[in-house]
């Protein structure tokens, strides 16, 4: 199963994307349940909410669900906020905490071993080669790592999400001026909410690869769907609404395509 998509550009941005898709292997799809087998947890329309924002961007993606393997957890299996709910690297429930596996089918210890192989190695393998070129070519890279999440999720988190959620690990994976430049673009952007490091810190992903002292510069944004999409079945794109949001992510992007250290 070819599951990467990746597209090269030449700027120093590169947009990871790695809850947008819904396959499934037979074997992990042979385990769900009816409520795992409704992927009820994906960043749903992101890559086509993002498509054509900005020229020249890198993009690595991949097709694979998360219920299969999140690519955006820890592959030791370290939990990102401990003491709070969240789902595993490969998860046994949702963001509701409802289990999504068939009784006697979760993935064990050496299922999870063979998924890390197969499928989170794969990801991180094509996007740590991307932004090393993107890096090799400017001297320093910019990941992007493109999220969104129901605004309103008892199990994970109290009252509702705000609308744009910056994740840098308190500011210990980017420049701070580069921070301070995405903060002011979602605080200065009418009828929406914004919060830096507040539920969403920045995954894995953001974490593992922010290191800015090396020239690797990496921010996470969770959006709340609400801005974009109806959350609930038929979970459909709602276009005025996502219109109106991708003007403002195109500014977000175009700031950091044209950002340089000091």
């Amino acid at each position: 199963m070819t599951f990467i998509e990746a597209s090269r550009g030449n700027s120093p941005l590169v947009l990871g994307l790695p809850h947008t898709g819904t396959d499934l292997p037979d074997d992990c799809a042979a385990r769900l349940n009816d409520r795992g087998r409704g992927l009820a947890d994906t960043d749903w329309h992101i890559h086509d909410l993002y498509a054509g924002l900005v020229a020249d961007a890198t993009t690595v993606r991949t097709r694979l669900h998360r219920y299969v393997i999140d690519v955006n957890r820890d592959p030791k299996g370290q939990s990102l906020y401990p003491g709070q709910n969240t789902t595993a690297l490969c998860p046994l429930t949702d963001f509701d905490g409802e289990a999504i596996h068939l009784a006697g089918r979760e993935p064990d210890a050496a299922e999870v071993a063979r998924r890390k192989h197969a499928y989170h190695a794969p990801y991180h393998a094509a996007l740590q080669a991307e932004l090393d070129r993107v890096r090799d070519l400017h001297g320093f890279a910019i990941l992007y790592d493109c999220h969104s999440i129901r605004s309103k999720i008892p199990f994970l988190f109290d009252g509702t999400l705000p609308d744009f959620n910056i994740g840098t690990n308190d500011g210990a994976t980017c420049d701070a001026g580069l921070q301070a430049r995405v903060e002011a673009i979602c605080a200065n952007a009418d009828g929406y909410t914004s919060v830096s490091n507040g539920r969403f810190r920045g995954g894995w992903t953001t974490r593992h690869y922010g290191r800015p002292s090396q020239g690797l510069h990496a921010i996470q944004m969770e959006l709340a769907q609400s801005t974009y999409m109806l959350e609930h079945p038929p979970r459909s794109y709602a276009e005025p609404s996502a219109e109106r949001l991708r003007g403002h992510l195109k500014t977000i992007l175009e700031t950091l395509s044209e950002w340089r250290p000091r």
